[in-house]
């Protein structure tokens, strides 16, 4: 059986790994056009790795062989810069232009960011749904037992 504290830590692990891709995204859609970077040169996207990860067990859970054994949170596993080359755009009077008059661009889709921006923000607004549904089983059930 599935307790609450299990349904909130699920979700509330949730809602952080949606956070970070967020920001990650974020971040992405604030630099598409970002030619210098302090390692040198343009900026690279950057995405997210999620990875599933047991729910930590509580007390009575590590005595009890049940369905919380194939419960999983989500973890951010790391953010990594992505390995596509830069854009090539021909831009003579752009300061960071090449002798052939070149700039590298970062490899950056803006539809492609806000089709995960809208995913992410759709995951997070599932997890919050999920969270206040487990807060209004645990209220019935208190109201239940007050009668």
């Amino acid at each position: 059986m599935i307790d609450m504290f299990t349904t909130w830590a699920i979700s509330s692990s949730g809602l952080t790994a949606q956070r970070v891709r967020m920001n990650a995204i974020s971040a992405n859609l604030a630099n598409v056009h970002t030619t210098r970077t302090a390692t040198g040169g343009p900026y690279r996207r950057l995405d997210v790795v999620f990875a599933a990860v047991p729910v930590a067990a509580d007390a009575r859970g590590i005595f009890r062989r049940s369905f919380d054994d194939f419960l999983r949170a989500v973890q951010v596993l790391r953010v990594v810069e992505d390995s596509r080359e830069p854009r090539q755009v021909f831009d003579p009077d752009h300061p960071d232009a090449d002798a052939q008059g070149y700039v590298l661009l970062p490899n950056i889709n803006l539809m492609e960011e806000m089709v995960n921006l809208l995913s992410a923000n759709r995951a997070y607004e599932a997890n919050v749904a999920a969270i206040n549904a487990a807060k209004s089983m645990a209220r019935k059930a208190l109201e239940i037992g007050q009668v």
